[in-house]
């Protein structure tokens, strides 16, 4: 966003000078760009992980209730 387009959304939602000004600074800042691109990997490898781990643990589940019905039936119950 450039500085007229800043101005005019300023002038049009009332924000202060103020605000616009560090929003300014915001959108020009190109530090941090490294680590907001580590988060996203980070967060992706965890969303992952939540999706194998629930796949883990259906199939453990499974597993577990075939073993207890076996059990079961060998032990007359």
């Amino acid at each position: 966003m450039n500085q007229k387009a800043l101005i005019n959304f300023a002038t049009r939602t009332g924000v202060t000078m103020g605000l616009m000004q560090l929003l300014d600074r915001v959108a020009k800042d190109k530090t941090g760009g490294t680590a907001i691109e580590y988060g996203l990997i980070a967060s992706l490898v965890v969303i992952a992980s939540i999706g194998a781990f629930d796949a883990v643990a259906n199939e453990n589940t499974g597993l577990w209730a075939t073993i207890s019905s076996k059990v079961g039936d060998n032990m007359g119950n």
